[in-house]
């Protein structure tokens, strides 16, 4: 057998799994690296909320106006392809990211991340459930899929950690403690995209002499999609006051985000000492949500889906206006473990009240419409907020965002009546 056939053999489905979750460990590992880091790291360089607030809010536009069309890519051209294209685009967005100094070159890498956002979504789940069951037609693909959320919490909660310790460390006194973390963050991009070279091989069948063709229908197809959507919300009141939830959701998510770092610093005395802590913080939090995602389950079975969300909802909006309230350090660490563990209750219950108005032959669409309008009014909401915290405080912005989420809780009402009459209306008719 020759090395090019021998490079490109089929896996088998044990080994696809192995696959899957490495790359998903090399993959989210460098993004608990950096988490807060990105928002310290623009202030340090002189940014002000006004200016984050514009920055971050780069990246929603970008995964909004590319989220359909990608998909239709991996479909067309491969999975691989659109992995490798995305590491590289990733590692040029960090790069970029961690060697701006102007307002400028903070939104041309927010762009870019936005861009490896979008050609990132999916690809990796999809190859390793159409690898594993080309290998074995009954291999139970969710049992994979759960190992990989598994360790996309690991990765993320170990490179948070690590990352504070980087912080507090400051082995490379040349750059800043926070440049510390980001370069070993980029490191570990890199190595994600040499594994995924060398690791992941697409089946055969994903890439043919057509695939550009293809790939470009998928993207005169997309706007139909969007359209398709919003009839469907046209069509069903319980589907549209769900996606309305988003509005508030996404607003909310801010505070606890975005603010959470940059109120820290406030109160810690500087960028640094907030980034070494950041780090065992977002682990723990990160812990907490996925005690709260287990709840779900748990608290759906007293009360019921609808009034597990309602409750989530109006206890995370509360707790925010908490943080906001906290005077000391502790105070807003305690608060914010709270709202994430609500955060991770909140999810799972939402999205099962999405599952109810879809079917077979709209779901995935139902999932984008959804996810489209939670992106789009993130960066709406940061292109507010951060200007309004800019001109009055930080704890402000944070305020604001909590009082204004919980009133995503009253978006459930059309729900909970269809929970009550026990009648579920499917958004396909």
């Amino acid at each position: 057998m020759s090395t090019t056939a021998s490079s490109t053999a089929p896996l088998t489905a044990r080994q696809a799994l192995r696959v899957l979750l490495l790359l998903t460990f090399t993959r989210w590992f460098p993004v608990g690296l950096v988490i807060g880091v990105t928002t310290l790291l623009a202030l340090e360089r002189g940014m002000s909320l006004a200016q984050l607030g514009v920055i971050l809010s780069m990246q929603g536009f970008v995964v909004l106006a590319l989220e359909l069309p990608t998909g239709g890519f991996a479909d067309a051209l491969g999975r691989r392809p659109l992995l490798v294209a995305s590491s590289v685009v990733a590692l040029v967005s960090a790069l970029v990211f961690v060697l701006a100094q102007t307002f400028a070159a903070f939104c041309v890498a927010l762009l870019l991340q936005g861009v490896f956002r979008a050609l990132d979504s999916g690809p990796l789940e999809s190859w390793y459930v159409d690898t594993a069951q080309a290998d074995d037609p009954d291999v139970p693909v969710e049992q994979g899929l759960a190992r990989a959320g598994t360790v996309l919490g690991v990765a993320i909660a170990l490179g948070a950690v690590v990352s504070g310790g980087v912080i507090a460390w400051h082995p490379v006194r040349a750059l800043t403690a926070l440049e510390n973390a980001y370069w070993l963050s980029i490191a570990f991009v890199v190595v994600n995209l040499v594994a995924t070279l060398v690791l992941l091989r697409e089946p055969s069948r994903h890439v043919d002499a057509r695939g550009v063709r293809r790939a470009l229908d998928s993207a005169r197809e997309a706007p139909r999609v969007v359209v398709a959507g919003v009839r469907m919300l046209g069509r069903n009141g319980v589907l549209r006051a769900l996606v309305l939830v988003e509005v508030f959701w996404s607003v909310g998510m801010i505070a606890f985000e975005t603010f959470m770092p940059v109120r820290l610093s406030e109160l810690v005395g500087g960028e640094t000492e907030a980034g070494a802590l950041m780090g065992p913080v977002s682990a723990a939090a990160w812990g907490l949500f996925a005690a709260g995602s287990a709840a779900a389950a748990l608290a759906a079975r007293r009360v019921g889906v609808t009034w597990t969300a309602i409750a989530s909802r109006v206890l995370q909006g509360g707790f925010v206006v908490v943080m906001a309230l906290m005077t000391g350090p502790v105070g807003l660490v305690t608060a914010f473990f709270v709202v994430y563990t609500l955060h991770g209750t909140a999810g799972p219950v939402h999205s099962a009240l999405l599952h109810r108005q879809a079917d077979a032959a709209n779901r995935t669409t139902v999932l984008s419409v959804n996810s489209m309008v939670a992106g789009g009014c993130y960066s709406l909401g940061l292109l507010v907020l951060g200007p309004l915290a800019e001109a009055t405080s930080t704890a402000t912005g944070i305020l604001v965002a909590g009082a204004f989420s919980v009133l995503g809780a009253l978006c459930y009402l059309p729900a909970l009546r269809q929970e009550r009459a026990g009648t579920v209306s499917s958004v396909a008719g």
